[in-house]
């Protein structure tokens, strides 16, 4: 059985001190956390000096696949390491469509935090356009296949459905269409890694998870918990979805 996750993605918000007060404020709120790993997803500046412990991890939200050098802007896994970050979001769909992250970039990331002991979140969605055009599928099967094309196992990998039209507008993906996709990304995971059991790869979903439809989603065959962005920041909407997938 998969343990589930909820992580927490704050994009480009807080500073190190709200972010500090923020984690204490969750964990202050959560009393008795057993069945549910809680990923605290800060800006780069908020990872420094973070002190939690298991069920609470962190997580960052990007990296860059050198060692060090002349990429002025960008972080390395080292860096990382020495911030204690156990988790880190790669292929979010605001680098593919904002900074214009292809999947190649994406797939040298992933193959780069595999050798480490960072476990990559890849995120895989498909846009509104997409959609409608009956894209979708193809745009999933292609983001997986490229983003993990360089890996031998899926050990330590974890995937995140975020629907890019359901992020931060209030859409929710119809259980229907999740329970769907999630199963559609278990059989491409399977066709690219024959030999491994697809069913014990975490698969989250992000896109506009709130309070009031976590119990709904949780409860869905193959989601294994939630990427989350708007209510990630909250501590009282944050810390009920937590316990909502706790309870489970």
């Amino acid at each position: 059985m998969i343990k589930p996750i909820v992580a927490g993605n704050w994009k480009m918000n807080k500073n190190p001190n709200e972010g500090s007060s923020f984690i204490n404020d969750v964990i202050g709120n959560l009393s008795e956390v057993e069945n549910v790993e809680v990923v605290f997803c800060p800006p780069f500046t908020g990872l420094n000096n973070v002190n939690i412990n298991p069920p609470y991890y962190l997580g960052a939200q990007n990296c860059y696949y050198k060692d060090n050098g002349a990429y002025t802007g960008e972080i390395s896994l080292n860096m990382l390491l020495e911030c204690n970050v156990q988790y880190i979001i790669i292929g979010h769909s605001e680098r593919r469509h904002i900074f214009f992250e292809d999947n190649e970039l994406i797939g040298k990331k992933i193959a780069k935090v595999i050798n480490t002991e960072i476990k990559p979140i890849l995120c895989v969605g498909e846009t509104k356009d997409e959609m409608n055009s009956g894209r979708a599928y193809d745009v999933i099967e292609e983001q997986l296949a490229k983003g993990l094309e360089n890996l031998k196992s899926l050990s330590n990998v974890l995937i995140a459905y975020e629907p890019v039209w359901a992020i931060g507008t209030g859409l929710t993906a119809s259980t229907d269409k999740i329970n769907e996709m999630h199963s559609f990304i278990r059989k491409i995971l399977n066709k690219l890694f024959k030999e491994e059991n697809p069913y014990r790869i975490p698969i989250l979903y992000g896109g506009s998870v709130n309070s009031g439809n976590a119990d709904e989603l949780i409860s869905l065959d193959g989601v294994n918990g939630f990427l989350i962005g708007g209510a990630s920041l909250d501590v009282v909407k944050f810390t009920d979805i937590v316990k909502i997938v706790n309870d489970k």
